[in-house]
């Protein structure tokens, strides 16, 4: 790679994309299916879209693997920083990764505007409350009402050992709980600027992970050294990713962490998702 110094203030610095994250030629595009799930039982009064994005295949397709990316439309957008359907397309004809399905979930919206907020103002989103929160309630939203959407429609493998999620920012927090609380399920999470810092309560998992035992994860990191109070005694986002990276190393998980040097953006995820899911979704031999 050709040396590139870097900027000595805080100019915005950007990661190119490689040639997973475009259409390659000879490549067959993948097909999508949107679908809407109005309300929730686990978020009474919300509503959101779900894509599935399932890559092309030669003949009837194996059970496959899945990988649900949080903030669905952002991860899904062909013209976005992360482009997961290209990614997987790619990915999946190469052989670099068992063939996954792709489910993009978007955070939900409330019905309505806020109250006291102009007629036509958007619904409020209720994303903070979904993807901040310790507890169970996205985890078993993903498994009771999401997931099945998917396995009516589609073969799925069993294997916890090849179901993860994915997401940037509150979603990498929601992509870490998620796997957190039920690896009898999601045994893969890729989380990108993961927003530890905000969690309500403080971040809980260095302390979590020295004093329980271990559990069969797979845990794929980006952190930004110019992430949000990077610089910060309090609410650092960058210190709060390196806690909880070398919380895993310490307890023995199967760890990767990349540290940039860009902002809270969702760039540098975006152009590491290709060996992010090379990494993560990787079959042990025997």
């Amino acid at each position: 790679m050709p040396y590139r110094p870097l900027p000595l203030d805080d100019a915005p610095v950007v990661y190119a994309h490689g040639p997973d994250s475009s259409p390659r030629p000879g490549v067959p595009a993948g097909t999508t299916l949107e679908l809407a799930l109005d309300d929730s039982t686990a978020y009474p009064g919300t509503s959101r879209r779900v894509w599935v994005h399932v890559p092309a295949h030669d003949g009837p397709p194996p059970p496959a693997a899945v990988m649900v990316f949080n903030d669905g439309w952002w991860y899904l957008d062909p013209d976005g920083e992360v482009r997961g359907g290209i990614v997987l397309d790619n990915l999946v004809h190469a052989g670099d990764v068992p063939f996954t399905i792709g489910v993009f979930v978007d955070p939900g919206v409330r019905s309505g505007p806020s109250t006291g907020a102009p007629a036509d103002a958007a619904p409020p989103r209720h994303r903070n409350v979904e993807y901040d929160a310790f507890d169970d309630r996205y985890v078993t939203f993903l498994l009771d009402e999401v997931m099945p959407l998917v396995t009516q429609r589609f073969a799925v493998t069993d294997d916890p050992e090849r179901w993860g999620v994915c997401g940037g920012s509150s979603g990498g927090n929601a992509a870490f709980t998620a796997a957190w609380l039920r690896p009898d399920r999601f045994r893969r999470a890729v989380c990108f600027l993961s927003s530890f810092a905000q969690m309500p309560g403080g971040n809980p998992y260095p302390d979590l992970l020295a004093r329980t035992p271990r559990r069969p994860l797979r845990v794929f990191l980006q952190a930004g050294h110019r992430d949000l109070g990077w610089n910060a005694p309090v609410r650092n986002w960058l210190a709060e990713n390196l806690r909880v990276a070398a919380a895993l190393a310490e307890a023995g998980y199967d760890v990767r962490l990349v540290v940039g040097d860009g902002g809270h953006s969702p760039n540098h995820g975006g152009v590491l998702l290709p060996d992010a899911l090379r990494w993560a979704l990787r079959e042990e031999r025997a």
